[in-house]
């Protein structure tokens, strides 16, 4: 079973005397673009937080948002330097005074300035506090690795159907080989006729020439090939480990087979099914870029 690299989660729990709420969003990635938004209190962990994520979701572009919101009875965290703040709004009021600017926001630019604003205390990260985080993380990403199980589902139905069309390009093919063949045996002995008239040239001679030239135009092994890879992709979205990889390597080989059989073709009939099958192709590559 594939899953898409695009999900999202989120958990939300009462966490001491406030609300914890943590986000978790991924988009379609080659590899584990990871960003961290969260309280400064958590900054230790972030290797944690890293390691955790790419254990769970593995690749994608993945915004983690980890946010408290502190209770009514949170206790202020934050003191005032009142002596070095009234003197940066009497320095400030005054050169606005000399130069005569207006001096409606100085006492926002005077909280603002340097040392003004203090820590009561430092902010301590309590581990049964950890805990707590650690739990709401990862029930966030269950919820996003659901969202990508179920993005997963829909995108396989979408890829079996483009491989069952290419499959059935395929069987066309393989209905006008025969054909395809004899016009060119045909169109070949006619030419030489043509030219040279009916006893200007070695019959013999000239059909280990056709049996030659058309052996370059066999597509027989493409065929088989194709095929087998075509039932090889179907099997492997069914792999429990993440296929999107693997999966871009088959669609590979699948291209190499119908470029091959096109190249040879030498036939407009049997090109507009070569031409079907590329479209479905390029349609499994542009789903493939969200396959985790």
């Amino acid at each position: 079973m594939i899953k898409s690299m695009t999900g999202f989660g989120q958990a939300t729990s009462n966490l001491g005397d406030g609300i914890l709420s943590i986000e978790v969003k991924s988009l379609n990635s080659k590899f584990l673009d990871l960003n961290i938004r969260m309280p400064k209190k958590f900054s230790e962990k972030e290797l944690e937080l890293r390691n955790l994520i790419a254990d769970k979701l593995e690749r994608g572009k993945v915004s983690l948002s980890i946010e408290f919101q502190p209770g009514p009875r949170q206790e202020i965290k934050q003191q005032y330097n009142e002596a070095l703040f009234v003197s940066y709004y009497n320095e400030l009021k005054r050169l606005a005074e000399q130069v005569k600017a207006p001096t409606e926001g100085l006492f926002q630019v005077a909280l603002n300035s340097p040392d003004v604003v203090q820590n009561n205390s430092l902010e301590e990260l309590d581990p049964a506090e950890w805990e707590g985080v650690l739990s709401l993380l990862n029930e966030a990403i269950r919820h996003c690795d659901k969202f990508r199980a179920t993005e997963g589902k829909a995108l396989e139905g979408k890829l079996s159907s483009y491989i069952e069309n290419i499959r059935q390009g395929l069987l066309q093919v393989e209905a006008l080989d025969p054909k395809r063949i004899e016009k060119i045996r045909t169109r070949i002995k006619g030419n030489i006729t043509d030219f040279f008239g009916s006893e200007g040239f070695d019959a013999n001679r000239l059909e280990q020439e056709i049996i030659f030239y058309i052996e370059k135009l066999d597509i027989h092994e493409e065929r088989v090939r194709l095929k087998t890879h075509l039932d090889y992709f179907l099997k492997v979205i069914g792999e429990t480990q993440s296929p999107g990889k693997k999966l871009g390597f088959i669609a590979q080989e699948i291209g190499r087979e119908i470029n091959t059989i096109g190249s040879k073709a030498n036939d407009a009939e049997m090109q507009k099914h070569v031409v079907l099958m590329k479209e479905e192709l390029e349609k499994i590559k542009e789903q493939l870029n969200n396959v985790l």
